[in-house]
């Protein structure tokens, strides 16, 4: 009797954004399988140190300017190369790419799955929309099988896009950033943190709204604004107490953003529109509350009173009552926190996430199976 050797699972695992979440996810899942990760060379800078501790074979490409077509033909042309020599058995796309999507017919032998983070672009997300929905539409279309990250995002894709919901699967967010301990000062430090990208979907408005209602019941609350978007003015012209503001329009490092969510004692997401959110995991790996919006699939991760609270979106009033509720209970906002990280560790882990994500590739690769036998049988 001869001895078989079972080739391991061969995933090619291509982002052009998203890449702490794509470091994560291919570091626990070469444990399992043979994981090539391609990922732009311009993003990885403040990844450093996670990407010296990944066990996948990474591979960093040029991703151009959307509008330097030469350079786009090149970049698909490199990236094809890679993937025909890897011969993968699952090609796993993270979102698409308005360029890239177009060359996916020629990709069409191996399975590909694609996580969907964002169905649609968001209400006023003017960066997103440099990038024609359709082409990602086109993209979404092409996937033998796509993951999302929440029940609200697969009935999305269903509904606006017809995609056959038995080839859809809910898979978390990953978590990301590393645990912290539960912080003991949020009663002496009461600092409510809105942290990401500024755009108006992200319903920053309505927590300046909110910040007279906050600081006149907490006199020593603090709002720390970080992040950069559109045009920050309009936000300041906004504030009635600028004094009760700390604000970093910019990009923030891995290093300030840790310390920031570190000193928070309570991070708000007062969103008007959302698929899912990173910032959320962020906040569970520090342990800290959460307030957010019932859009999307926010109520999905958010366990409202016990990981934090869910107000309605475009409502100060709410946001601030749940926000003050958190900062005068900070007992309360320490048992929400730990019981967010209890949460990221039991359903977010990149372990967790990683066997989740495996499931989807064989099921992927039995329906693939069946289609081309039936085609054999049936030509």
């Amino acid at each position: 009797m001869h001895n078989m050797t079972i080739r391991p699972l061969t995933v090619v695992l291509l982002s052009f954004d998203f890449v702490e979440y794509c470091l994560r996810l291919g570091d626990a899942l070469s444990h399992h399988a043979t994981v090539i990760l391609l990922l732009p060379e311009q993003q990885v800078g403040p990844h450093r140190e996670l990407l010296k501790n990944v066990h996948c074979d990474v591979q960093l490409f040029h991703k151009p300017r959307l509008r330097q077509p030469r350079s786009q033909v090149a970049m698909i042309a490199t990236l094809m190369r890679t993937i025909r020599v890897s011969k993968p058995d699952i090609l796993h796309i993270q979102q698409g790419h308005a360029w890239f999507n177009a060359a996916l017919p020629l990709l069409a032998e191996f399975p590909l799955v694609m996580t969907v983070h964002d169905p649609k672009h968001h209400v006023g997300d003017r960066e997103g929309q440099k990038h024609p929905q359709v082409l990602y539409d086109f993209g979404f279309r092409r996937a033998s099988h796509v993951i999302v990250h929440s029940r609200d995002n697969k009935r999305e894709v269903v509904d606006r896009l017809q995609y056959p919901v038995e080839n859809i699967h809910v898979i978390p967010h990953i978590r990301l950033g590393n645990d912290s301990p539960p912080s003991e000062e949020m009663a002496d430090n009461p600092v409510v943190l809105f942290f990401g990208r500024i755009w108006e979907y992200k319903g920053l408005a309505y927590l300046i709204r909110a910040e007279p209602l906050i600081t006149s019941a907490v006199p020593n609350a603090r709002i720390v604004i970080a992040g950069q978007g559109e045009d920050f003015d309009r936000y300041r012209r906004m504030m009635v107490n600028p004094q009760h503001f700390t604000i970093l329009n910019e990009y923030v490092s891995h290093d300030t953003r840790t310390e920031l969510f570190r000193e928070a004692a309570v991070v708000v997401l007062p969103y008007i529109d959302a698929s899912q959110s990173g910032v959320i995991p962020l906040a569970y790996s520090c342990a800290k509350p959460v307030v957010a919006t019932t859009v999307g699939g926010l109520p999905e991760i958010v366990e409202h009173g016990r990981t934090g609270y869910l107000v309605p979106p475009r409502d100060e009033n709410a946001l601030a009552a749940a926000v003050v509720n958190l900062l005068q209970n900070p007992a309360r906002a320490r048992e929400f926190g730990r019981n967010g990280q209890q949460k990221l560790r039991a359903e977010c882990s990149q372990e967790i996430i990683a066997e989740q994500t495996l499931a989807a590739y064989d099921i992927t690769l039995s329906r693939r199976a069946v289609q081309v036998l039936g085609k054999a049988i049936d030509p």
